[in-house]
C-alpha cells in the first residue's frame, strides 16, 4: 500500500511539473504621464521627460509597445497612458529573466524621471556631523559640491557629490539624496556609508533609508 502511494506521489508531481512561460513582473503595464517619451534606439531605449533623459539597455529579444488613453471631456487622460513589455520567446530562460528585469528599469527610469527618488543617510555617533562645503576641485563629473563629513578619524572626509544627485542638510546628522536614476542615487549613498559603516557593538556608523542592525553583546574576559 506505501509503496503504491509512493508512485502515485510520482506520476502526480510528474504530471504537476511545467515550464513557466510568463513573468509576472514583465506582465505589468507601465502607466507614464503624458510628459515621457520612448525613442528606441539600437540596444537601447531612451526615455526623456523636461526632468531629464535615461537610457536603458534594450536586448534585441524585447519588443515594446505604448498605448495612448482617449481624453475624456476635460481633457484628462483616463486611465493613463501604458506601456507594455514582451520578449519573443517567453519559453527561453534567458528572454524570460530579461523579461522582468527590462520592465523594472524602464519603470524605475519613469518613475525617476517623474517623481524622482530620495534616500535619507542618518550619522548615529558621538561626534558625527556632515555639512555642505564647496568642492575646490570640480570636475565635469561632478557639482561643484560636496560632504564634509566628521566621523571620529583624525581628519574630515569629503565626498564629491557627483552630477544628477542634489544633497541636502536638514541637520548635522541627516542627509537627504534625491535623484533621477536610482541605481545612481543607491551607489552614491553606498559610497558615503562606507566611511562609517554600521557597527554591531555600539551601534554607529552611517544608516541608509530603514536600515537597522542588531547590537551584539560585548565579549567580556
Amino acid at each position: 500500500m506505501s509503496q503504491l502511494s509512493a508512485t502515485n506521489r510520482l506520476l502526480v508531481r510528474s504530471f504537476r511539473t511545467s515550464t513557466r512561460t510568463q513573468s509576472h513582473i514583465g506582465l505589468a503595464p507601465i502607466a507614464y504621464p503624458p510628459s515621457v517619451a520612448f525613442t528606441p534606439e539600437a540596444g537601447s531605449l531612451i526615455i526623456t521627460s523636461p526632468k531629464g533623459e535615461q537610457r536603458v539597455p534594450l536586448p534585441s529579444f524585447v519588443r515594446i509597445s505604448t498605448r495612448n488613453a482617449p481624453l475624456t471631456d476635460s481633457s484628462i487622460p483616463l486611465p493613463a497612458n501604458e506601456l507594455t513589455v514582451a520578449v519573443e520567446d517567453p519559453s527561453i530562460k534567458g528572454q524570460r529573466a530579461s523579461w522582468g528585469l527590462t520592465r523594472a528599469l524602464i519603470a524605475n527610469a519613469v518613475t525617476g524621471l517623474t517623481d524622482g527618488f530620495a534616500v535619507a543617510l542618518k550619522l548615529v555617533g558621538v561626534g558625527f556631523r556632515a555639512e555642505m562645503d564647496k568642492d575646490p576641485f570640480p570636475t565635469p563629473e561632478t557639482t561643484g559640491q560636496r560632504l564634509k563629513l566628521k566621523l571620529n578619524y583624525a581628519h574630515f572626509v569629503y565626498v564629491p557629490i557627483p552630477r544628477g544627485i542634489v544633497a541636502t542638510v536638514p541637520n548635522p546628522t541627516r542627509i537627504v539624496l534625491r535623484g533621477s536614476d536610482k541605481q545612481q542615487l543607491g551607489q552614491f549613498a553606498a559610497t558615503v556609508r562606507s566611511w562609517r559603516k554600521p557597527e554591531p557593538y555600539k551601534g554607529k556608523g552611517i544608516f541608509v533609508g530603514d536600515e537597522t542592525i542588531r547590537l551584539k553583546d560585548v565579549k567580556k574576559k
